[in-house]
C-alpha cells in the first residue's frame, strides 16, 4: 500500500508541474479543416488556438518580489534593525544595537552621576551636615564630602557628557535609517552582464585636443508573458 500511495503521490506531482511549465512562449493549439476557396474541391489545416484563443499576452511583473525601500525605512524609523533585517542584511543588527545600545547606557550612568554630585552640591553648599549621610560615599575624601568647588566641577562634566550621549544616540539612530534606506535601494540595483561600460579615446586633430568618453549601455531584460484571460 505504501509503494502505491508514492507512485499516486509522484504521478500527481509530476501531472501538477507539467501543468506549471512556463507558457512563455507556448501556446496550446487546434487544427480546424476548412475548404480552400481559393482551389476549388481542396480543403486546408488552419491552426488556431485551443480554448485560449482570445486569450491577452502581458508582461508579468508580479510574479517577482518587489523590494520597497520606504518600508526598510519606516522600520529602522520605528524600531533600530528592523529595516536591516527587511533587507535581509541581519549581520547588520548586532552592529546597530551596539551602536545605539553603548550611549544609551552611557545617558542614564553620566545622568545618574549627574543627580548624585548636583545633590551633593547642594548639601555642602548650604552646609547641611545632618544630610551628609545622603551623598555617595564616593564623593567623600578623608572622611568629609568634596568641596564645592570640585562637586561643582564634577557636576557640570556629567551633565555634558548625558547630553552628548543623548546626541550620539539621535546620531547613531538616524545612521540606522539612512543604512536601511540607501540599502533598501541598492537591494533591486541592476548589476547583471546587460550593464557594460566602454572607453572611447578620441583626438581632435583641428584643436590638437585628446578626448576621453565613457558610454553605458543598458540593455532590456526580456519579460515574462503569461496569459490572461479576456
Amino acid at each position: 500500500m505504501r509503494s502505491i500511495y508514492l507512485i499516486i503521490l509522484f504521478t500527481f506531482t509530476a501531472g501538477a508541474g507539467y501543468a506549471q511549465q512556463d507558457t512563455t512562449s507556448q501556446v496550446a493549439h487546434r487544427v480546424i479543416i476548412l475548404p480552400d476557396t481559393t482551389k476549388p474541391g481542396t480543403i486546408k489545416r488552419v491552426a488556431q488556438p485551443d480554448t485560449i484563443a482570445n486569450a491577452k499576452f502581458v508582461a508579468d511583473t508580479s510574479s517577482k518580489y518587489k523590494h520597497d525601500p520606504h518600508k526598510a525605512t519606516l522600520r529602522s524609523l520605528i524600531l533600530p534593525g528592523w529595516g536591516q533585517a527587511y533587507n535581509k542584511e541581519y549581520w547588520k543588527i548586532p552592529i546597530v544595537y551596539a551602536a545605539i545600545g553603548i550611549p544609551i547606557g552611557t545617558w542614564f550612568y553620566n545622568n545618574t552621576w549627574y543627580k548624585r554630585t548636583r545633590d551633593a552640591y547642594t548639601i555642602v553648599v548650604a552646609n547641611d551636615t545632618a544630610s551628609f549621610p545622603k551623598i555617595n560615599k564616593k564623593l567623600f575624601y578623608q572622611g568629609y564630602p568634596l568641596d564645592a568647588a570640585s562637586l561643582q566641577t564634577y557636576r557640570n562634566e556629567f551633565r555634558r557628557d548625558r547630553d552628548y550621549s543623548l546626541l550620539i544616540t539621535l546620531f547613531a539612530w538616524a545612521l540606522n535609517v539612512v543604512d536601511a534606506t540607501v540599502f533598501g535601494h541598492l537591494k533591486d540595483f541592476d548589476v547583471s552582464d546587460d550593464l557594460s561600460m566602454h572607453v572611447h579615446p578620441s583626438f581632435d586633430a583641428n584643436t590638437k585636443i585628446s578626448n576621453l568618453g565613457l558610454v553605458f549601455n543598458f540593455k532590456n531584460k526580456p519579460h515574462k508573458v503569461t496569459m490572461v484571460a479576456p
